[in-house]
């Protein structure tokens, strides 16, 4: 009987692996929705789930006499942008392109690329206590990389 119980747990862990592999991919890909969606569909409450509140945004720029600096973006501003940056619902194609690919995850760590219509995400999420997923990190840059420079 110990014998038969003790296969059991072994022949199902690696499906129960994967299912906990797949139920977090799930997960993740939610979040990283709630952050291009919620700017397509002005909500910001998708934003603020996806979200840490120690959210750090940054993009490289370059200024119109040509000083390089980081420009950095956090989670208050984000959520304005979902309340705000599509609230006349022009800034997005009426099918907006939303590329996800999540090219890590190692427990309770992730990294994802997403690649919009017009710029491109990488991201850091964590899963917290309560096995949400949440993106504490975005380093992103248009795709026409002349875009970050300042022409003014």
């Amino acid at each position: 009987m110990q014998r038969s119980l003790l296969f059991l747990l072994c022949a199902t862990a690696p499906l129960m692996a994967q299912a906990a592999d797949a139920t977090d991919n799930a997960l993740i890909e939610r979040a990283v929705r709630d952050y291009i969606e919620s700017q397509h569909k002005v909500d910001p409450a998708r934003m603020e789930r996806g979200l840490d509140p120690k959210l750090a945004k940054r993009t490289y720029w370059q200024a119109a006499d040509g000083t390089e600096f980081i420009m950095q973006t956090d989670f208050d501003a984000m959520v304005k942008v979902a309340r705000t940056y599509n609230r006349d619902g022009t800034k997005f194609p009426a099918q907006p392109r939303v590329d996800i690919k999540i090219l890590d995850v190692d427990q309770r760590v992730a990294t994802v690329k997403l690649s919009a219509d017009e710029w491109i995400d990488y991201m850091h999420l964590y899963k917290n206590q309560r096995s949400e997923w949440k993106i504490v990190n975005v380093l992103w840059q248009y795709h026409d990389t002349t875009r970050q420079v300042n022409k003014k």
